[in-house]
């Protein structure tokens, strides 16, 4: 069926690498459902994407995006027909910034009349974080934990979840006006990275102790550093390459971003017991796609404590949708971007 959508055209940095307008969508199978969206989320995967560095983005022009709030407007043959008109968060692989989207039965949950931006919040970044920091390697109480880009979607929550499991919190930011977000999450020490270099600031307060995790979507240099602050049984979660994005000579930036990490021997790892832990969402709800319908039951059962509260960036009508673009791709946000589809 044909349905409109913000269309991602050519690679870019900005504005204007994206159209809005008419795009084809698949039928659904006995096991999927349609939605109408009412609103869909921003995430930096998504800027990855429109500058040609995400290379599990179809190929152009596409639609991208992963999560949408909206009604069921059709069901498959094998999907429980009671869901027909019920408002519904839903995980898509990529499809997410169309008005109708196709999804899983297994990746949608009923939200009734919960906040557009506060359920998708707790899609994409909200599964990622607990996925992290509740299964695949539980934080434990007293440990020392470091959250890169701390005032961001994952990072917003990834300080209250370990916050809730009685973890010592350092929040990296990257501006002031960042401070008083994290701290009101219940950040122990925030650590601003454009004052001084972030890896001497976290071993002057460590002293004698080391890091036991550090959650890091930045990568490139990074990674020494996260990996010389872990102690012994330390793990270091890398989800995603941000720091690959503010490079500007294409290929060779890429090439410096590799060299930056350096080449790891597992025989080290052993040796000073210390884990590396790579994390790709969209490979777990390819091959383990009970793990993620699990994980979102488990975040929306935070939510729905007062456990854990999504902080949001910014609800931006459609027809302001490079501005919102703009916004995440600079770095200066904080919590979760959504778009409505209203103009």
């Amino acid at each position: 069926m044909k349905t409109e959508a913000i269309i991602l055209t050519k690679k870019g940095k900005s504005s204007g690498t994206f159209e809005r307008k008419e795009w084809e969508i698949p039928s659904i199978n006995s096991k999927q459902v349609l939605v109408e969206s009412e609103a869909f989320g921003l995430n930096y995967a998504d800027v990855m994407a429109s500058q040609g560095l995400y290379r599990e983005a179809p190929p152009m022009p596409c639609v991208v995006g992963y999560e949408v709030v909206g009604k069921v407007v059709k069901v498959g043959a094998e999907v429980d027909v009671s869901l027909l008109g019920k408002r519904v968060l839903s995980f898509c692989r990529f499809g997410g910034y169309a008005k109708h989207v196709v999804s899983e039965e297994f990746a949608i949950v009923i939200i009734d009349d919960i906040p557009a931006i506060d359920a998708l919040s707790l899609c994409t970044q909200g599964v990622t974080a607990y996925y992290m920091a509740h299964y695949l390697s539980p934080v434990r109480k007293g440990e020392r934990v470091l959250v890169h880009a701390a005032a961001g979607g994952v990072g917003t929550l990834l300080i209250q979840m370990c916050k809730n499991k009685g973890a010592e919190v350092f929040a990296k930011i990257g501006s002031a006006k960042k401070e008083d977000i994290v701290k009101s999450l219940g950040a122990d020490y925030v650590i601003d990275y454009n004052k001084s270099d972030y890896e001497q600031q976290i071993a002057g307060i460590l002293g004698q102790n080391r890091l036991d995790v550090s959650f890091n979507p930045i990568a490139g240099d990074t990674f020494k550093k996260d990996f010389n602050l872990l102690g012994s049984a330390g793990r270091l979660f890398l989800f995603g390459g941000a720091q690959m994005s503010s490079g500007k000579w294409g290929v060779f930036s890429m090439l410096n971003f590799i060299l930056k990490m350096g080449r790891p021997l597992p025989i080290g790892y052993m040796m000073r017991s210390k884990s590396v832990l790579g994390v790709n969402m969209l490979k777990i709800a390819d091959n383990k796609p009970q793990v993620l319908a699990n994980c979102l039951k488990e975040v929306f059962d935070l939510y729905r404590a007062g456990k854990i509260k999504p902080q949001s960036g910014g609800v931006y009508s459609v027809a302001k949708f490079d501005d919102a673009f703009s916004t995440l791709a600079s770095g200066k946000s904080t919590g979760k971007i959504g778009v409505k589809w209203e103009d």
